[in-house]
């Protein structure tokens, strides 16, 4: 079976997750409060995960990192496949990165980059390019 992996779309309280397996196909979609996204994601074999940066994203990729994920963090403005949807809902925008996620569309983030302030200098990040 192939590695499966996840797009999130993080919000202040909440994050709507979506699953895909290697052919692309939905294994799962759900929204949860954002402590429960490690719990919902050990019941799964998920070998990578995305996340479009934003302010509300450091204490959840700080926590999926600790527990040994993988976690990409893609730029709003480079990711033009999400923000160029005609259509805009946490499902679409959680499943649009998990695509990317999937598709390998990675490099390292740029340094001197936001998040880079209140991440360690120490911690991997990979940036995902749209």
């Amino acid at each position: 079976m192939s590695a499966l992996v996840c797009g999130l779309d993080v919000h202040k309280d909440s994050t709507y997750a979506t699953i895909l397996d290697g052919n692309g196909k939905i294994v799962s979609q759900k929204r949860m409060g954002n402590d429960l996204v490690p719990s919902y994601l050990s019941s799964f074999r998920v070998d990578r995960i995305g996340m479009e940066s934003s302010n509300q994203i450091v204490p959840l990729y700080r926590l999926l990192t600790k527990n040994g994920y993988d976690v990409s963090v893609s730029h709003p403005k480079k990711t033009r496949y999400i923000a160029e949807a005609k259509i805009k809902s946490d499902r679409v925008d959680s499943k649009a990165i998990a695509e990317l996620v999937r598709l390998d569309a990675r490099a390292l983030i740029p340094s001197g980059f936001e998040i880079m302030t209140r991440i360690p200098f120490w911690t991997e990040i990979h940036f995902v390019w749209g």
